[in-house]
């Protein structure tokens, strides 16, 4: 079935007065290093005894090429048809649905930028939007694209169905949420484009019903399959999960109920690694989509405040220990330092257990890599969004960890569209490779970009050196209601207008 035009009616809106006057176009920003100074290392959130040092010249320019050429991902591969965004390139894949809400949150950067015109970016966003109103939705096992409001984790890129037979994501339709709900922000001009992006942002946020993804409540469902019903776990426990129960309980249509946050937070484990408690997830996307589009800086909830901090010091603890423990290296894998370091899910070299240099070694392909006082899943595969996620966290320690990457190994880490997903100095086995390539003596390289791990570097990149997503963010009425649906209060928060 097709749905029809979208109801500009169907919420609250957040621009009602859509005749008032189109405001003048934003210059590209030129940072310069006399802006820059004493910010782009800068961090408010660093406590005394972790001052950065003074900003230097080349880590401008750098981020400067990082963004533009991770911005190419988005904008030259999503289908300028669908606005569907592959899962990997150049390998062939599916759509990933988290990758176009990453790719709808990278346009308005883009614009900002420089990189395309804001028309450019608009009339992408409006394709985008328009393909996933009238995309099928329904139960059926096969030709449609979502359920209920949400859409499936990957989808064919030729017909926008579900790939296969793949869940219905609950967190994979969050992210593309949060891309959306960002764009609706951003667009804020009377124009024709930029009214009808907001309207069918409110159409698609609007439809999702997130009390039918509670088969258990107060809890959400990972997802749902045709097939079988709803998947056996629910979202518990710190992860990305947090821009989910937000956008769940900030909904302005379908709004779980009060206690949901209470007892996700309740399933929380507290521990220390490398000398820093925090709450742990040992994957740093854990620690950096939500944030993406949520500025945690000083907005604390129950839990948090009970621990004195909030999540943005929390996310910046888990990424300095990273950097300690790569530093440490207890297990020995080659190349590890405090420059050379960084674990998150990517791909990898293979799936096998060699012996090198007299010791044992298991190796793996695509896995959920972290480190964390709960969790190690180390291969010597080392992930560069790990870092580029995180930089607003930890600006000194991973703007300069992602230079001494491009700088100690070159083209065959960081090309077209930026970083390749991952890299491993350890595996130099000369062995059939399912995967990448080999450069004899030097690592294994991905030879892949992947669409959720371009996104935080592009966007977290921007959030540090602008703010830009998170100040257009801190207005919108579902991420307010969301937040103070969980108990969240403080900063910037408690200045927002009141919803309804």
């Amino acid at each position: 079935m097709t749905a029809p035009d979208p109801d500009p009616n169907i919420v609250s809106r957040p621009f009602p007065n859509a005749e008032v006057p189109v405001p003048p176009a934003r210059p590209v920003r030129r940072i310069t290093a006399l802006v820059l100074s004493g910010f782009l290392w800068g961090c408010s959130q660093l406590p005394s005894g972790e001052s950065p040092a003074p900003v230097e010249p080349a880590a401008i320019a750098f981020l400067d090429t990082l963004q533009q050429r991770t911005f190419g991902y988005f904008w030259q591969l999503s289908d300028p048809r669908t606005g569907l965004t592959p899962d990997r390139a150049p390998t062939r894949s599916f759509a990933s649905i988290a990758a176009v809400g990453f790719a709808l949150t990278a346009y308005p950067v883009g614009a900002e930028r420089g990189y395309v015109t804001r028309t450019q970016a608009a009339e992408r966003v409006l394709t985008t939007l328009k393909f996933f109103w009238n995309a099928p939705q329904g139960p059926e096992p096969s030709g449609r694209t979502g359920h209920q409001g949400f859409f499936y984790h990957f989808l064919d890129m030729e017909t926008g169905t579900r790939f296969e037979t793949v869940e219905l994501s609950t967190i994979d339709t969050a992210l593309l949420l949060g891309g959306a709900l960002f764009c609706q922000m951003y667009f804020d001009g009377s124009g024709e484009t930029e009214v009808a992006i907001r309207a069918y942002v409110d159409s698609i946020y609007g439809r999702v019903d997130w009390t039918w993804a509670q088969p258990r409540p107060p809890l959400v469902t990972m997802g749902w399959y045709p097939e079988q019903g709803f998947h056996h776990l629910d979202w518990r426990g710190y992860n990305e999960a947090m821009l989910l129960y937000v956008l769940a309980l900030g909904s302005p249509t379908h709004p779980i109920g009060d206690g949901a946050w209470e007892a996700w937070s309740s399933t929380y484990t507290w521990g220390t690694f490398e000398g820093r408690e925090q709450v742990g997830f040992a994957p740093l996307f854990g620690h950096q989509y939500s944030h993406v589009w949520i500025d945690f800086r000083g907005i604390r909830d129950a839990y948090m405040r009970g621990r004195g901090i909030d999540y943005f010091e929390n996310a910046r603890r888990a990424t300095l220990s990273q950097r300690d423990y790569g530093a440490r290296n207890p297990d020995g894998w080659r190349a590890y330092s405090d420059s050379i370091w960084g674990w998150t899910a990517s791909d990898g070299p293979a799936d096998a257990t060699l012996t090198l240099d007299g010791r044992e070694r298991r190796f793996f392909t695509y896995r959920a890599r972290g480190i964390s006082y709960n969790e190690v899943t180390d291969d010597g595969t080392i992930v560069p969004t790990a870092a580029g996620g995180s930089i607003p966290f930890a600006p000194r320690e991973t703007i300069g960890a992602l230079m001494a990457m491009r700088r100690t190994y070159g083209e065959p880490l960081f090309s077209t569209y930026g970083f390749l997903d991952a890299f491993n100095p350890t595996f130099l086995a000369d062995v059939p490779l399912q995967h990448g390539r080999l450069v004899p003596g030097v690592a294994w390289f991905d030879t892949d970009y992947l669409g959720i791990d371009q996104g935080p570097i592009l966007l977290m990149a921007e959030n540090y050196r602008s703010e830009l997503i998170w100040k257009y963010m801190r207005r919108h009425p579902a991420i307010i209601r969301g937040l103070r649906r969980a108990g969240f209060s403080g900063g910037w928060l408690d200045q927002a207008a009141p919803t309804p």
